[in-house]
């Protein structure tokens, strides 16, 4: 019943980063924003046995406060192309904010291409958040963090991309990632070339890796909330050629195979730490 439970409230969020949740010593905070262009706030101890936590493809923005009381910091996260070190320090508390995918806040002054598989400092490309930083960091309660961001970001807005490159962020959203250029051309009227040179100004990679990603992470999430899961059938509903093609490419961007990552997010090590608000 604790499982069912757990799955079916989380299940609102879209954007994995399962190693988060096992790198964590105990309790994994989530609270599902109310902010359409905000995915979720979390926030965990990182174990001090943990030797590394991986990142692995979303296409989201994170932001991210390491809350230790001698020399807190944030950066800003942007997307990985493939599972990569996250960075994290033993024993540190995290508090984090994911914005949703292909969202970039705009008081960032960072340029969409720099944040492709960077981690920048974020006080120095956000300066007038100076104030709310050193208000999280010094909170030990992670509703009180949520509050405090929310409030900073609710006098905020995000970056606007061009209307082609929301048209074709839709197409590849309710696709989950398996479709082609070729079809994005159709359904917008625009040639091929056109929507990948805007799309890249806009989000800083091309349509076809932010579709890698968005079926990445759709993978992740039906392995995650669908009950008796079968790789075959997914990998033919999210277009791979075959199985093997689909277990290659999961394992490159996820770091393990699919029955893998299912026995590790199916058990009570990964379930038990979830705790949601």
């Amino acid at each position: 019943m604790l499982k069912d439970s757990v799955y079916d409230r989380v299940s609102g969020i879209h954007s994995k980063q399962p190693w988060f949740v096992l790198g964590a010593a105990q309790d994994f905070l989530l609270y599902h924003s109310d902010i359409p262009s905000i995915s979720h706030f979390y926030s965990f101890e990182t174990d001090v046995l943990t030797e590394q936590v991986l990142a692995i493809p979303d296409g989201c923005v994170d932001i991210l406060f390491d809350c230790d009381e001698l020399r807190p910091s944030a950066k800003v996260c942007g997307t990985t192309l493939a599972a990569s070190n996250a960075e994290f320090i033993p024993n540190h508390r995290y508090f984090g904010v994911r914005f949703a995918p292909g969202v970039i806040p705009d008081f960032l002054d960072v340029s969409a291409n720099e944040l492709i598989e960077h981690q920048l400092n974020f006080l120095e490309v956000a300066p007038k958040f100076c104030h709310f930083f050193e208000l999280i960091v010094r909170s030990n309660v992670f509703a009180d963090q949520v509050a405090l961001f929310e409030k900073f970001y609710s006098n905020q807005s995000t970056r606007q991309p061009s209307k082609l490159t929301l048209q074709a962020m839709d197409e590849i959203f309710i696709h989950k990632g398996n479709i082609q250029i070729q079809d994005i051309a159709e359904t917008t009227g625009y040639t091929t070339r056109t929507i990948q040179r805007q799309f890249r100004a806009d989000m800083g990679m091309s349509p076809k890796a932010f579709s890698r990603i968005i079926r990445c992470q759709s993978a992740v999430y039906d392995i995650n909330h669908s009950k008796g899961v079968t790789f075959s059938d997914l990998a033919c509903d999210l277009g791979f050629s075959d199985q093997a093609h689909f277990l290659r490419e999961f394992k490159k961007l996820v770091s393990v195979t699919p029955l893998d990552y299912l026995q590790r997010v199916k058990q009570e090590a990964y379930v038990g730490r979830l705790r949601y608000y």
